[in-house]
């Protein structure tokens, strides 16, 4: 007897992958990036640490209204559209048909077994077909807003946690150095490990995230410096 064959695909993550990975990504650079910035303008440590703490308060609420509303837009036109092929379908399920197996021929089959299995899969699920062959919907990637907006959240707090804990255990003069590379050290295997889950190229993954991080870090402080304030 045949064993069965078991295929592990990663679009089943892109939902939540997505916006942990953006969670914990914006957590890190915004909350160290606050904190350098303060430090930056002189200011003490207790001054650095109340920036931190606000910046994370802030940040996760920010980033689960954000994703809540913007999941549940998507949601929303998602929700339209099928409406809409309802519609289509209870009104014009000729042309339905022939639009189905046009898909079908497209992709390679013969008009006469493109229309037949177009005929079948219509029989059995004539939604659920449409949606996936015509509007490209799928069960493993659709708009999730509650799922997305805590992911976001509880990424954000985590990620915005590290150079918080850093700088809450570094002695001042060290912080601004300290709480620099160490967020480098958080980039580094955040986004190995996101490149990893989602089955992309470890190495690209990683100098992406460390870029752009490092950058933004670079800026603030550079702001933070220049002009006295926390920026």
């Amino acid at each position: 007897m045949r064993a069965h064959h078991f295929e592990n695909h990663r679009t089943q993550h892109i939902g939540w992958l997505r916006a942990a990975v953006l969670g914990a990504n914006d957590g890190i650079v915004s909350t160290a990036s606050l904190m350098l910035g303060v430090a930056a303008a002189s200011a003490t440590q207790s001054a650095v640490l109340v920036a931190g703490v606000a910046g994370l308060v802030a940040g996760a609420m920010s980033m689960a209204a954000g994703e809540y509303v913007s999941v549940s837009s998507q949601a929303d036109t998602e929700l339209a559209d099928l409406a809409r092929e309802r519609i289509e379908l209870a009104t014009d399920s000729v042309h339905e048909l022939a639009e189905l197996t046009a898909i079908y021929v497209h992709r390679g089959l013969d008009r006469d077994l493109a229309r037949e299995v177009a005929k079948q899969l219509t029989a059995k699920d004539a939604l659920g077909t449409h949606a996936r062959e015509e509007l490209g919907f799928s069960a493993t990637v659709n708009a999730n807003p509650l799922q997305a907006a805590m992911a976001s959240a509880l990424a954000f707090v985590v990620g915005a946690g590290l150079p918080l804990l850093t700088a809450w255990l570094t002695p001042y003069r060290y912080l601004t150095p300290v709480v620099a590379a160490t967020s480098l050290l958080f980039l580094v295997v955040l986004g190995g490990l996101a490149a990893y889950t989602g089955g992309a190229g470890i190495g690209k993954g990683i100098v992406r995230v460390v870029f752009w991080g490092a950058l933004a870090m670079a800026i603030t402080s550079g702001v933070g410096k220049l002009f006295g304030v926390a920026a």
